[in-house]
């Protein structure tokens, strides 16, 4: 009886728990179908009294925002299909791959992750103004082409490959380039959904640098868009709550799909040594 008490008393602080969490999600969404003035009208509203799509049509139709969509989907996926392609043949190779120094090198990029992302910004800049692209969508990219975080994440899935399946084909003719794209990635699937969720998520929410890197506002990302759109209708609080909804929507919508091969793609990667 104790155990049952005490097993629903915590199903009862977690759904608390995650009501709180949710609620805030849920009003933005509801707030975006507000007529204009109703979400700051008091006392607050929790569902709109007529549900109106006006804002998401000034959205596409007077500020544009779908430009801004269109250049962070497609920033987003190029910098996901990069990032995987560097991240997945490094964090192989530093799992099945003996070659010199390469211990020594992996702890030198593990100890690269207790450095704050915000210390390599002037850099980085620097480096991408000697390339040549600043204010280019390539500049945007160069930070989520290959990180610290993804080559540790693949490395250690990769380790728990078994060795004899890599030397069977091995043994059978294969090269390396074709152990590694027809054995070893179809193994690495939960781990290469993870890694592309969450670099697609970064890339997606960036704001620090694509604000650093671009200068024209026709090349902004929507997060920079979005900031733009705060500053100019700060009052219009059912507009900003429909921008705010398209901004968070897609990566919800993906991380739903996709949780299945995530959840496994972590606790693989974490259980290993």
């Amino acid at each position: 009886m104790k155990h049952r008490v005490e097993a629903w008393a915590l199903h009862v602080i977690l759904g608390i728990a995650a009501l709180l969490t949710v609620l805030p999600l849920l009003w933005m969404v509801s707030a975006s179908f507000m007529p204009a003035g109703e979400a700051s009208a008091l006392p607050l509203r929790l569902w709109p009294s007529a549900p109106t799509l006006e804002h998401y049509r000034a959205l596409f139709a007077r500020l544009a925002i779908g430009r801004h969509l269109a250049i962070s989907v497609g920033l987003a996926a190029a910098t996901t299909a990069v990032a995987l392609l560097c991240n997945t043949l490094a964090g192989y190779a530093f799992a099945k791959l003996p070659f010199p120094g390469r211990d020594g090198t992996f702890r030198l990029l593990l100890g690269a992750l207790v450095i704050p992302g915000q210390v390599a910004v002037v850099p980085l800049f620097l480096l991408v103004r000697w390339l040549g692209l600043v204010d280019t969508w390539l500049g945007v990219m160069v930070p989520g082409m290959a990180s610290v975080f993804g080559i540790f994440l693949v490395r250690q899935y990769a380790s728990g490959l078994p060795d004899g399946i890599l030397d069977a084909a091995r043994v059978d003719g294969a090269g390396e380039l074709g152990v590694f794209g027809r054995i070893a990635l179809p193994l690495m699937t939960p781990v290469l959904v993870t890694l592309a969720l969450v670099t697609f998520m970064g890339s997606w929410n960036d704001f620090l640098w694509p604000l650093i890197v671009l200068a024209d506002d026709r090349r902004y990302t929507l997060p920079l868009a979005l900031a733009n759109l705060v500053g100019e209708h700060v009052q219009d609080t059912e507009l900003v709550m429909a921008g705010a909804v398209l901004t968070v929507a897609p990566v919800v919508l993906l991380f739903l799909v996709l949780q299945r091969w995530y959840v496994a793609g972590i606790t693989s990667g974490g259980m290993k040594e």
